[in-house]
């Protein structure tokens, strides 16, 4: 019996270093911002894999979604519905470029970066309508000075 009780204090030792380990960032989807109007705040996260990023509707009106030709091979894509929070775990390494539909071409548009960005360049390649196509490339920007800066 003392055994039973040891490893179930073992496992539950070993989740709990494992949920420990694990980080949360928060994303606000928001009508005004910092960076101007429909956004989401931070724009650009940097998470290491295993890690969750939560969106949350502060303004009414905003969904998240990922967009389909942005994200690592074998990553899965994710749709929230308007007005609804919504918590991810990514696990691929690479760039995960997310939208809010009804104001994607208004530019309300981020990106994740998991680990190394090694699709980069396949995620820039994409297309994307109205002001989205200068806030991603705007994204990529500050994510290449960052990794500039950080050598």
């Amino acid at each position: 019996m003392r055994k039973i009780i040891m490893l179930g204090a073992l496992a539950a030792a070993l989740g709990l270093t494992g949920a420990v380990n694990a980080a949360e960032v928060e994303v606000k989807m928001l009508n005004k911002g910092a960076a101007g109007v429909m956004v989401f705040e931070p724009a650009l996260v940097k998470v290491q894999p295993g890690d969750t990023v939560k969106f949350v509707a502060t303004d009414k009106g905003h969904n998240v979604e990922s967009v389909p030709t942005m994200l690592p091979e074998g990553a899965s894509l994710f749709v929230g519905k308007t007005n609804e929070e919504v918590t991810i775990t990514l696990d691929k390494p690479g760039v995960y470029g997310y939208k809010c539909k009804p104001h994607y071409g208004m530019g309300m548009v981020g990106m994740i970066v998991v680990g190394e960005p090694t699709n980069t360049d396949q995620a820039k390649a994409v297309a994307h309508p109205g002001k989205a196509k200068q806030a991603f490339a705007a994204l990529f920007e500050t994510l290449a000075s960052q990794q500039t800066a950080a050598k």
